[in-house]
């Protein structure tokens, strides 16, 4: 992924309204709001007009003239520069086709997760899925709603959004059964660990191991041996 400049989506909102015609970082709010943007990309008057004036620092965007209305101060009116706009046309070509890892916030809660017994986990996740079962049901509804007089192509970043909800609560149920049931590998210690507190001595020595191997020679070592074998 390239540097950029002034990294942030919200700096690439800025670039994207501007070229489409020159605004105001007022103007700008307003219309991040009034296309519902604010759901994937976070907007706060503070940090639009930080934003603004570090875009025209590096001379992607530039003040073109003021405007006023009624006694309200002056506002800069800003458009996009030759190299705003090139900037903005690879920086989001790059967003679009080349993943990045983001760091979630659950998934780094559920690689920390075993310091909590399974059961109290289980519950948390139940709470989790209720959470996520009641947004899909208004974000259904909403996008039907805005459906009716809004084309599709407008509603996208929506449709996403619910569609990795829907899947992280599908991928959560199948956790919980597994937890259930028994089935998830690994869950036999780790409910030994919560009852006597002892770390599994199979856990010990694949950290051990980890800090010494590759992930790919950590598998070849332990390849062919059942996970609950306490011998390599």
């Amino acid at each position: 992924m390239a540097k950029r400049k002034v990294d942030s989506t919200l700096a690439l909102a800025v670039l994207v309204l501007v070229a489409e015609q020159p605004r105001h970082p007022y103007e700008i709010a307003q219309v991040l709001r009034s296309r519902g943007k604010q759901g994937s990309i976070k907007i706060n008057f503070g940090s639009l007009y930080t934003v603004v004036r570090n875009l025209a620092k590096h001379g992607l965007i530039a003040a073109t003239g003021t405007d006023r209305e009624g006694r309200r101060p002056e506002r800069t009116i800003y458009t996009v520069t030759e190299a705003g706009d090139t900037e903005m046309r690879e920086w989001l070509s790059e967003l679009l086709a080349v993943r990045v890892h983001e760091f979630p916030r659950f998934e780094a809660a559920l690689s920390l997760m075993i310091v909590l017994g399974p059961d109290r986990v289980s519950e948390l996740l139940r709470q989790r899925v209720e959470a996520l079962d009641a947004h899909v049901q208004r974000t259904r509804a909403e996008l039907a709603d805005l459906a009716s007089f809004l084309p599709r192509v407008f509603l996208v970043e929506s449709e996403y959004e619910l569609a990795m909800v829907e899947a992280e609560a599908g991928w959560i149920r199948g956790l919980l059964a597994e937890l259930a049931d028994g089935t998830l590998t690994g869950v036999a210690e780790w409910r030994g660990l919560h009852e006597t507190g002892e770390f599994p001595p199979r856990w010990a020595e694949l950290d051990a191991a980890g800090l010494e191997l590759s992930p790919t020679e950590l598998a070849d070592r332990y390849r062919g041996t059942a996970i609950d074998d306490p011998t390599p």
